[in-house]
């Protein structure tokens, strides 16, 4: 017993010391550049980025509302949140290895057995026994000059209304006695696996990683949420004031048919002209069908972002409104900034905090378990029999188990999660490169839509000044009509131009914020979960 105890108080103390296999993680020191390669060119600054909710930077009222809806209602982030529910779970089933388990059982037992006269006794018959416990059969024994014959009608319908007859082969034989008793059984077992090489905390390690990697996963939904949102609704009203130009160039070339049309009539043109007219107008048409088609494509879409049906939110967006203006100044912070406020890079890397936990939870598959384990029992034919403590029955002590011969299973695993690990780490140094891009791209589409724009607003004011000029022109039959229909079609070009660039301008700034990662550091996290 002294021995017992000795290993039991060794086995407590290496579990206390804390012996834990494989390796400790240390995040990676991964270098990334001190400034952007791409020039701050349109009205940014590598300040550190304010932790507000980007979209507020629009100023723009009904932007907001959606975003703060969509947030709230999304289906996807809702899946998400359920997600980080579940590595929470899974975490807590993975901890309670830690704690011993401990298992109760009862049973009770209604049983019936009888008897009959044997052979060799005073009367000359032989002994036939025969036991019948609940439905499970019947058995004889011993044997008689004329032979048993034994009928037994089970009872199927669980009543206890079983018959057994048994007749010997001798007139005057007497009914066979029977007895019926119960039997009480009660008991517990509990076994303590001891973690005394860190398996199990390395489980734990990992599923706690990987509940902070479903919380990144998480958050970089909501900002691909709030961009999608911000990037639908921009498109919406891009097509709203695209679809309010076609509609003003078709009244404009309602005028100039007339105008041609009467200059015809009155013989001072040809027919020409006025099927060339005819033709722009017609054209010009054609362009209002798809524009609505995009319009409510855009609502639909809207609608769907915000966990409601396609048409929920028509009567609320289908009155046209201006594009907002972008923000005078936007803060882009410096590269190393990424990597502590994009969510898919620290997703990427609590995944490679996981990878590593795992390596200690192959590798302690090589050493023994120790088990501590005891069990207590009691069994008596009366229920008061169990509690003064008649026929009890208790163990209790170590256990080891070791793999002696595994045909390398356990070392393969161990190299399996070696691998594992080495693709985390290539998936982290990924999307480190990968966030890098992101921003460089976004910041040169940004800068350089802007100086499309301003063209494109140069553009519309010369074409409108063109278009001007070549009516009066027309007018007065110093040009033909030609002019005034190309000059017509420039202008009307350049406008539709102007109006998807100043589109491109605020999505590529969306662009720019959601590489930056930003949006979902506020206190006020609409997703933030209990």
């Amino acid at each position: 017993m002294k021995s017992v105890g000795w290993i039991t108080l060794a086995l407590l103390g290496a579990l206390l010391t804390g012996c834990m296999t494989g390796p400790d993680y240390e995040k990676p020191d991964l270098t990334v550049p001190d400034q952007w390669s791409q020039p701050l060119e349109g009205g940014e600054t590598d300040a550190s980025p304010e932790r507000i909710h980007w979209w507020t930077a629009f100023s723009d009222p009904t932007l907001e509302s959606l975003v703060a809806r969509a947030l709230a209602s999304n289906l996807d982030l809702q899946t998400a949140e359920s997600r980080v529910r579940e590595a929470r779970a899974s975490l807590i089933m993975t901890g309670a290895a830690l704690w011993p388990q401990v298992n109760s059982s009862a049973s009770y037992q209604r049983r019936q057995s009888v008897e009959t006269p044997a052979s060799g006794g005073p009367s000359g018959r032989g002994t036939a026994v025969l036991s019948q416990n609940g439905l499970q059969g019947i058995s004889v024994t011993g044997s008689t000059p004329g032979g048993p014959s034994i009928t037994f009608s089970p009872d199927l319908t669980g009543s206890g209304n079983s018959t057994v007859s048994v007749s010997m082969g001798t007139e005057g034989a007497a009914a066979p006695p029977s007895r019926y008793s119960n039997l009480y059984q009660a008991g517990f077992d509990a076994s303590w696996e001891l973690d005394l090489f860190g398996g199990v905390r390395r489980a734990t390690e990992a599923a706690r990683a990987e509940i902070e990697a479903a919380e990144e996963s998480r958050r970089s939904l909501l900002i691909m949420v709030a961009a999608e949102v911000a990037r639908t609704y921009f498109d919406l009203r891009a097509y709203q004031n695209r679809l309010d130009i076609s509609r003003k160039n078709i009244r404009t070339l309602e005028e100039s048919l007339e105008l041609v049309t009467a200059r015809f009539n009155a013989g001072l043109t040809n027919e020409l002209d006025v099927k060339r007219a005819e033709a722009q107008l017609a054209n010009m048409r054609s362009t209002v069908p798809a524009m609505e088609y995009y319009v409510e494509q855009a609502i639909h879409r809207l609608g769907i972002l915000s966990g409601l049906e396609p048409g929920a939110l028509r009567e609320e967006l289908v009155i046209p409104a201006s594009l907002p203006p972008a923000p005078p100044e936007v803060l882009v912070g410096l590269p190393s900034e990424l990597l502590s406020r994009r969510p898919d890079v620290r997703y990427a890397e609590r995944e490679l905090a996981a990878a590593t936990a795992r390596i200690g939870v192959a590798t302690a598959d090589l050493f023994p378990k120790f088990s501590l384990t005891g069990a207590f029992s009691g069994t008596d034919d009366t229920f008061a029999g169990l509690r003064l403590g008649a026929n009890h029955m208790w163990s209790i002590g170590p256990s080891i188990q070791w793999p002696v011969f595994d045909a390398g299973r356990i070392r393969a695993t161990i190299s399996i999660q070696n691998a594992r690990q080495e693709q985390a780490l290539l998936n982290y140094e990924k999307a480190v490169l990968i966030s890098l891009e992101d921003v460089e791209n976004a910041l040169v589409r940004y800068a350089k839509e802007q100086n499309r724009l301003v063209e494109l607003t140069t553009a519309v004011e010369a074409s409108q000044k063109a278009l001007d000029i070549a009516n009066d022109l027309y007018k007065q039959g110093l040009v033909n009509f030609l002019n005034v229909l190309d000059a017509e079609r420039t202008l009307f070009a350049a406008q539709d131009q102007r109006v998807q660039s100043e589109a491109n301008v605020l999505t590529s700034l969306v662009a720019l914020y959601k590489a930056l990662g930003g949006g979902w550091e506020t206190p006020e996290d609409p997703l933030k979960i209990n």
